[in-house]
C-alpha cells in the first residue's frame, strides 16, 4: 500500500510512504477530510535519524492492527520536524504542557480545527516502558470522541488558551522594560553585567568537576555554552570559566561521543562520563563544535583542539557534503535496526584488519576489550588513555574502510538552510585559525549553493532535496544564514557578503519582527498561519533564532556603526533579557551579544589601496574582532604612506595607524 507521502521529498516522510497507515503530509486536504468525516487527527512528528521514531514505526505504524484502527477512526498526519519547525515548536510546547517533558517522536491528538486535546511522545503498541499502549489509547480516545466529545474539546480550548496566555505574559514582561533605549541599555551596565554573572554562577553550580559537562546524564554538547564561557575568559580573565570549557571539550573528545575511527561527534552522551553516545550525528552539532574547538585553539594555542576541529571538518567533507556544495542534515543512529551497530568493534575484528601486534596496541589504547564497554562490544574511546597519541592515526583508514563495508548508515540527505548557515560559519572560523584556504573555499561554495538553490532574491527556503525545495524559510533560516554571511565577510574581507547579510536582515525584520512588543516570531506572514505564533528565545541544542538575531544585530552595528542596527539591537537585547533573567545560562548566544554590546570587542579598520588585501589577512586577526573594510581612504581614516593602513582600537583607545598588521 502507498499512502499520501509517496511524492514528498522529506527522507522522514518517505520512510513512512509504504506504511499501511494512510498518512497525509500536513496539508489542508487532511483537515478537510477530518471535518467531512467528523474524525480526530492523529499527528506524529519526528525526523529520519531518530531512533525512537524508528522503534514506534516498526512496532505500530508497520502493524496492520494499528493501521486499521488509525485508518478507520482517525485522519493521520506525518510531519518532519526539520522541515516544519513551526509545527514542531507549537506541538512540542503542547506536549510539554500535557506531560511536563517532550521529545521525538511527538504524538498529538487534534480536532479538525488543529487544536490539541492529548499529547505524548513514544507509545509502545501495547502497554510497556511505563507507558500506556498505543492500541488502547487509540481505542479509548475514539470512544470518547464518539460518546463524550465535549470533554476533549474543552481540553483543546483550554490548552490553546493557556499557551496563548503564556505568550502574552512573555510579551507583557518585555513591554514592562520598554523605555528610552539609551537609558535602559547603555546607562545600566550593572544590571546587564549581573545577568552575565548569574549565568556564570548557573554554570558553576551545574558543572561536573569529575567528568566535565553540566548536570547529570544525558549530557548534550551545547557548544554555544562553551563559547560563552570562553568569551568570559577572553574578556574578563575568568580562569574557572575557561577550565570548565576546556575540561568539557577534552572529555567529549576522549569519550565515545567523538567517532575516533571516522571523525565527527554524535548527538549527546547517555552517561555522565561521555562514554556511551546516542549514535546519530547531526550537522548542527558538528558545526557548533567546530566553532568551539576553533575558539579554544585560538585562545590556548593547544594544537589538540585544532586537530579535533579538523578531524570533524574532514568527516563533514567526506560524508556530509553534496556535490553541489551544500551540507546534508544527519546520519542515523541505527544500522540494520540496531542502535550503534555501525560504530562498535570487537578485539578480534581490529586484529584481523591491523594484524596481531598493531591490533593489540590499538585495542589497548582505545579501550577495546573482550568483555566490552557497551552491550558486550566496544565503543572506541580514550577515557582510559593518558597520552594524546597520534602514532595510531595511520591505522584509522583501514579500520574506517572495514567498518564502512561491514554495514551502512542511513543518510538524511536533505539540505537545510539554517544548519548549512551554521556549518558555513564553522568552516570560516576554522580557516581563520588554520590558514587552510580549503575551508574558506568550502564555505563560499556552500553559500553559493544557498543562493542558487535555497534562495529567490531575498527570500530563503527551508530545505532542498533532489531538485526540489520546500516551503518558505522561518526565522532560524534567516538568522543562521545572516550569521554565516557575517562570518564569510570576516574571513574573506569582501563587503559583498556584508551587503548580502543586510538584505536578508531587512527581509527578516519585515517578515518576522513584532514591531509592537519586540522580538521575532518563528514564522512570518508568508508562512502558514497556525493556532499559535511562537517566539523562541531559549538556546537549547541549537541557539534560538531570536538569540542569533540579537548577535547579528550587535555585529552589524559594530561593523557598520549604523544607528538603525543599534536601535534594533537594544530593543532585541531588552526583549530577551526579560526572559533570560529566570535562567540566564539558557541564553548563551544572547549573553555573548550582550557582552559585545556592553564591552565592545577590539576593532580593526582596514583601509586598502586599490582593494588589495594581503593573502590570508583575516587569519592574523583574532576571532571576535570587529573588522571594518574600506576600499579607499576616508576623512576619518586617511591612508598612511600611500599603502594599506590598519587602525586598531581596544577598549576606549586607538593606536596610531600602521602599514603592517
Amino acid at each position: 500500500m502507498q499512502n499520501h507521502l509517496k511524492d514528498q521529498t522529506s527522507p522522514y516522510l518517505l520512510q513512512h510512504a509504504d506504511n499501511p497507515v494512510d498518512w497525509y503530509p500536513w496539508c489542508e486536504a487532511a483537515f478537510v477530510r477530518a471535518r467531512t468525516e467528523d474524525k480526530p487527527v492523529f499527528l506524529s512528528i519526528g525526523y529520519s535519524t531518530c531512533h525512537w521514531c524508528h522503534v514506534m514505526a516498526h512496532e505500530s505504524f508497520e502493524d496492520m492492527e494499528i493501521a486499521e484502527i488509525l485508518n478507520r477512526y482517525y485522519i493521520s498526519i506525518k510531519v518532519d520536524k526539520e522541515e516544519r519547525p513551526d509545527l514542531d515548536s507549537i506541538y512540542m510546547s503542547v506536549c510539554q504542557a500535557f506531560t511536563g517533558s517532550g521529545g521525538w517522536p511527538t504524538t498529538i491528538f487534534l480536532t479538525p480545527e488543529q487544536k490539541p486535546f492529548f499529547a505524548g511522545t513514544y507509545f509502545p503498541k501495547t502497554a510497556g516502558y511505563g507507558q500506556p499502549g498505543l492500541r488502547e489509547l487509540l481505542l479509548m480516545i475514539k470512544e470518547q470522541w464518539r460518546a463524550d466529545r465535549s470533554v476533549l474539546l474543552e481540553s483543546a480550548d483550554g490548552i490553546v488558551s493557556f499557551l496563548n496566555r503564556d505568550k502574552t505574559g512573555d510579551r507583557a514582561e518585555a513591554d514592562s522594560t520598554e523605555g528610552d533605549p539609551e537609558d535602559q541599555t547603555r546607562t545600566n551596565p550593572d544590571m546587564d553585567a549581573g545577568l552575565i554573572k548569574d549565568a556564570l554562577e548557573d554554570y558553576r553550580r551545574d558543572y561536573d568537576k569529575i567528568y566535565g559537562g553540566f548536570g547529570q546524564a544525558p549530557k548534550f554538547p551545547t557548544p554555544h555554552n562553551l563559547l560563552f564561557l570562553m568569551r568570559c575568559y577572553e574578556r574578563s580573565g575568568d580562569k574557572t570559566a575557561m577550565e570548565m570549557a576546556e575540561k568539557t571539550l577534552l572529555q567529549m573528545y576522549r569519550g565515545g561521543m567523538f567517532d575516533h575511527i571516522g571523525g565527527g561527534f554524535s548527538r549527546y552522551s547517555t552517561d555522565r562520563s561521555f562514554l556511551v553516545p546516542h549514535f546519530e550525528k547531526m550537522l548542527y552539532d558538528n558545526a557548533l563544535l567546530i566553532l568551539a574547538y576553533s575558539k579554544a585553539y585560538q585562545l590556548t594555542e593547544n594544537r589538540s583542539y585544532c586537530d579535533i576541529a579538523e578531524q570533524t571538518a574532514a568527516y563533514i567533507l567526506r560524508e556530509m557534503t553534496s556535490a553541489e556544495g551544500g551540507f546534508y542534515s544527519a546520519q542515523d543512529a541505527d544500522s540494520e535496526g540496531v542502535e550503534g551497530k555501525y560504530y562498535l568493534f570487537e578485539p578480534s575484528e581490529v586484529n584481523r584488519v591491523l594484524g596481531g601486534k598493531a591490533g593489540n596496541a590499538f585495542n589497548r589504547h582505545f579501550d577495546i576489550t573482550k568483555q566490552g564497554n557497551f552491550e558486550g562490544k566496544n565503543i572506541p574511546n580514550l577515557l582510559q588513555s593518558v597520552d594524546w597519541e597520534k602514532s595510531f592515526d595511520s591505522y584509522l583508514p583501514p579500520l574506517y574502510a572495514y567498518r564502512k563495508n561491514r554495514s551502512s548508515l542511513h543518510l538524511d540527505d536533505k539540505l537545510l538552510a539554517s544548519w548549512n548557515g551554521l556549518m558555513i560559519a564553522a568552516m570560516c572560523h576554522l580557516y581563520r585559525v588554520t590558514a587552510n584556504r580549503s575551508y574558506l573555499e568550502t564555505a563560499k561554495k556552500a553559500m553559493e549553493f544557498i543562493r542558487n538553490k535555497l534562495c529567490d532574491e531575498n527570500t530563503l527556503y527551508v530545505s532542498y532535496r533532489k531538485g526540489q525545495r520546500s516551503g518558505k524559510g522561518f526565522l532560524d533560516d534567516y538568522a543562521n544564514v545572516i550569521f554565516a554571511l557575517l562570518a564569510l565577510y570576516e574571513a574573506d574581507l569582501e563587503n559583498d557578503y556584508l551587503e548580502y547579510a543586510g538584505r536578508f536582515f531587512d527581509k527578516a525584520v519585515s517578515e518576522f519582527y513584532d514591531k509592537e512588543h519586540g522580538g521575532f516570531f518563528l514564522y512570518g506572514g508568508d508562512n502558514e498561519q497556525l493556532i499559535l505564533r511562537p517566539k523562541e528565545t531559549y538556546d537549547g541544542a541549537i541557539p534560538s533564532g531570536n538569540s542569533v538575531m540579537a548577535y547579528n544585530m550587535v555585529q552589524l552595528y559594530l561593523i557598520t556603526g549604523e544607528q538603525r542596527f543599534r536601535d534594533l539591537a537594544e530593543r532585541q537585547l531588552r526583549f530577551i533579557k526579560s526572559r533570560a533573567r529566570y535562567y540566564p545560562a539558557g541564553y548563551a548566544v544572547f549573553l555573548m551579544a550582550l557582552y559585545d554590546y556592553m564591552e565592545e570587542p577590539d576593532q580593526i579598520t582596514i583601509v586598502t589601496k586599490e582593494n588589495q588585501i594581503p593573502e590570508n589577512l583575516s587569519c592574523r586577526i583574532p576571532l571576535n574582532t570587529t573588522i571594518r573594510m574600506l576600499t579607499g581612504p576616508a576623512k576619518e581614516y586617511p591612508m598612511k604612506d600611500n599603502a594599506t593602513t590598519y587602525y586598531i582600537c581596544r577598549g576606549h583607545s586607538c593606536l596610531p595607524p600602521v602599514n603592517t598588521i
